[in-house]
């Protein structure tokens, strides 16, 4: 059977070997924290944060909840805003406990919330290995996945080569999903290599307790990292 890893730290420390371990090289690590979807999410981000970054549809029960964040003085909206949906920063704290859940359509976000990210940030941003340590250090019940491209050693550089981690939640055919308490790794040599011989061989010899196959992508990322995935498993 599978062993699951203990904690996020033991997964990202597991990735880490990995590559250390089995390719010549390893570019920056490329973070995606998810919204807070969860009660528990959000009482964390309530204890632990100072800022927060919310979106919301321009839709009539929306405005409620804004007239009360306005309210509290907790609020500070973007100077400008879309048509169809705005934007703010939020000043967490344990008085807004009693917002949630929130009305549908509005999301809170901590992805530029230091150590995340920055304020005006962009999602596509990688971090250094060094900021990914804070942010495991903070995580929490919070979700977030972490791509690394590599070169494997001993098979040509192709497209779709990597390493991926998943804390607190699971890895789905075309996307990864939320799962408290799930920290899993990933691999992939690529589309064009994994299912050669030569790819067969690598993964024989690399000495991994690789999982069965999975097809898929990490979504939202400029190249996705495209191919089939082992997930990582460790005997008992």
């Amino acid at each position: 059977m599978r062993e699951p890893f203990p904690d996020a730290v033991s997964a990202l420390s597991r990735a880490r070997a990995i590559m250390r371990d089995l390719t010549d090289w390893t570019a920056e690590p490329w973070p995606r924290l998810d919204k807070v979807t969860t009660a528990e999410q959000f009482m964390y981000a309530l204890r632990t944060f100072g800022t927060a970054r919310f979106t919301a549809d321009r839709v009539p029960h929306v405005f409620p909840f804004t007239d009360e964040l306005r309210r509290r003085g907790v609020v500070t909206f973007d100077a400008r805003q879309m048509k169809s949906w705005f934007s703010g920063d939020v000043r967490p704290g344990p008085d807004l406990a009693d917002l949630w859940p929130f009305p549908e359509s509005v999301d809170l976000a901590l992805a530029a919330t230091p150590p995340f990210g920055a304020p005006g940030g962009e999602p596509e941003d990688t971090c250094t290995e060094e900021e990914l340590d804070r942010m495991v250090s903070v995580l929490g019940p919070l979700t977030l996945s972490v791509i690394w491209d590599c070169a494997w050693r001993g098979l040509p550089e192709a497209k779709g080569r990597g390493v991926l981690l998943c804390l607190n939640s699971v890895w789905l055919p075309q996307h990864d999903e939320p799962s408290p308490g799930e920290f899993g790794v990933w691999i992939s040599l690529g589309p064009r290599v994994a299912w050669t011989p030569e790819g067969q061989t690598w993964v024989r010899d690399s000495g991994l307790p690789l999982g069965e196959p999975e097809d898929g992508w990490c979504p939202g990322r400029p190249a996705p990292l495209y191919g089939r995935y082992r997930r990582l498993r460790l005997r008992r």
